[in-house]
């Protein structure tokens, strides 16, 4: 079962994430967890329960990365044609205020997932188009003026 598409550059930058966190992140946290059992009492040691928590939430993040990629299709890059999956897109709104945004599944500043109420919207249009976006806010329009 497919849960997401990537391109392959998306899928290579969730990679280059997953072996830093297997390798160095995972060698830190043990290196803390070691450290601070030396401080005694492991029942009141802040220093341990700190450390533990951290490798809880590192582990949660490697199985994550694991079945994304794992479940992931792997999709051609969105052309300047048509609106796709990492394509980046310049729009603008009804008010003439305009963004910038990717189309991307892993995330970060300036992204937005192709499954939101913009991405989806956007999916399959080609500049010069004006597409409604349902939004939980509200309804609202854009233009979009280029793709990349």
């Amino acid at each position: 079962m497919v849960d997401e598409r990537l391109t392959a550059r998306q899928a290579e930058a969730l990679r280059v994430e997953l072996a830093e966190l297997e390798g160095p992140r995972r060698a830190e946290v043990v290196a803390a967890i070691k450290k601070a059992r030396e401080f005694g009492d492991l029942s009141e040691n802040f220093e341990y329960h700190a450390a533990k928590n951290e490798q809880g939430l590192l582990e949660a993040r490697i199985r994550t990365l694991r079945h994304r990629l794992d479940n992931a299709e792997i999709v051609e890059e969105g052309s300047g044609d048509e609106v796709g999956i990492g394509s980046v897109v310049e729009l603008a709104d009804e008010g003439g205020e305009a963004m910038t945004i990717e189309i991307s599944a892993v995330g970060g500043n300036g992204t937005v997932s192709p499954t939101s109420p913009l991405g989806s919207a956007l999916l399959g249009h080609r500049p010069g188009d004006t597409v409604e976006v349902h939004a939980p806010r509200g309804s609202w329009r854009a233009t979009i003026k280029s793709i990349r």
